[in-house]
C-alpha cells in the first residue's frame, strides 16, 4: 500500500461537505491539521463550518459548487491550488437518493440523480487528477455497499453507485497501471450510515423514508476516508453489513436478491412524507452530520 503525506501536511478537498459524511470528514481532517476546502451548494453552511475550523486554529476555505457542473468543480480545484498551493487528497462525496419503485420514478429525477452521483464523481475526478499527479496524491470516490449489492426502493441510487464503482475501477487501471501514475484511486463503500440521507432524498413513497438498521456512525466513514488519504489503497468497505452484502452479492446472488427484497418495509417510517422533493434540486442548508428528525 502506497504511503502518502501525513494529514497535517495535506490539502484536502471534500465535496458534499455541508452535511453527513462530507461535513464529518472535513471537520475531522481539519482537527488533524489538514488544510481543507469544503465544497457544496449550501454556501452558508460551509461558511459556518469554516468559521468553526478557523476558530480552533485550523485553515479552511468554503467553495460553493454543484458537482453536476464541470465548470463549478474546475473552479474549486483552481481555488484550492491558488489558496493552498496544491491538492493532496480529493474526496468525491456529494450524493443524493430517490425512494420509490423504479417504474414510479420520473425520468427527470433519475437523470438529476445520475448528474450528481455519477457525473459529479466523474467531474471531480477529472478536475482533480492533474493536481493529484503533481502531488502524488489520493482520489477517494464514495461508493456504497450497493456498489456491489442493491437495495429495494432505491434502485436508481443503487444503479448510480454501481456506475461509480465501474468508473473508479477503470480510472484506477488507466492511471496506476497503464499510465504509471503516482495517484492512488480508492473506492470507499460504507454501509447505511446515521446521516440526514433519507431526509435529503427525493421521495415517491406515501411514508417518510428511513435507512434500515443497523446504522454506523459517520465518524467511522470519515476515519476510513482519512486513512486512505495518507495510506492509499484500492477499496475499503466500512461496516460489517457492507462486507456481508458485498460478499453475498458475489457468492450467492439469488440469496442476496431475497435479502434485498426484505429491506423494503424497513425503509419506511409510520409517518407521512415531510419533504418529498428533498435536496435533489436545491441546497438543503441543514449543516447536520447525524440523521434523526428533520
Amino acid at each position: 500500500m502506497a504511503q502518502h503525506k501525513p494529514l497535517d501536511q495535506q490539502v484536502i478537498v471534500v465535496t458534499g461537505a455541508s452535511s453527513g459524511i462530507g461535513l464529518c470528514t472535513a471537520l475531522a481532517a481539519a482537527e488533524q491539521g489538514a488544510r481543507v476546502v469544503l465544497a457544496a451548494r449550501s454556501l452558508d453552511v460551509l461558511e459556518e463550518a469554516v468559521a468553526t475550523i478557523v476558530a480552533a486554529g485550523g485553515q479552511a476555505l468554503a467553495a460553493q459548487c454543484d458537482v453536476s457542473r464541470r465548470a463549478d468543480v474546475d473552479a474549486v480545484a483552481r481555488l484550492a491550488h491558488q489558496r493552498f498551493g496544491g491538492i493532496d487528497t480529493w474526496v468525491n462525496n456529494a450524493g443524493v437518493s430517490i425512494y420509490g419503485r423504479l417504474e414510479e420514478v420520473g425520468e427527470a429525477d433519475s437523470r438529476r440523480l445520475f448528474d450528481v452521483n455519477f457525473w459529479g464523481v466523474v467531474n471531480g475526478s477529472l478536475a482533480a487528477l492533474p493536481f493529484l499527479r503533481a502531488s502524488g496524491g489520493v482520489l477517494v470516490n464514495l461508493g456504497s455497499e450497493v456498489s456491489d449489492a442493491v437495495v429495494a426502493l432505491q434502485g436508481m441510487y443503487s444503479a448510480s453507485k454501481h456506475a461509480v464503482k465501474g468508473f473508479t475501477d477503470a480510472l484506477r487501471v488507466e492511471e496506476e497501471h497503464v499510465g504509471d501514475s503516482p495517484v492512488s484511486i480508492v473506492l470507499v463503500q460504507p454501509t447505511a450510515t446515521d446521516t440526514p440521507f433519507p431526509q435529503h432524498a427525493r421521495n415517491y413513497m406515501d411514508r417518510e423514508p428511513k435507512l434500515p438498521t443497523p446504522l454506523i456512525d459517520p465518524s467511522r466513514v470519515a476515519a476510513a476516508i482519512l486513512h486512505t488519504a495518507s495510506h492509499g489503497g484500492r477499496a475499503t468497505q466500512v461496516g460489517a453489513m457492507s462486507k456481508f452484502n458485498s460478499l453475498a452479492s458475489r457468492l450467492a446472488p439469488a440469496l442476496a436478491d431475497r435479502m434485498a427484497a426484505r429491506q423494503a418495509d424497513r425503509q419506511q417510517l409510520d409517518a407521512p412524507p415531510r419533504d418529498p422533493r428533498g435536496t435533489l434540486d436545491h441546497p438543503g442548508h441543514g449543516g447536520r452530520i447525524h440523521g434523526g428528525a428533520a
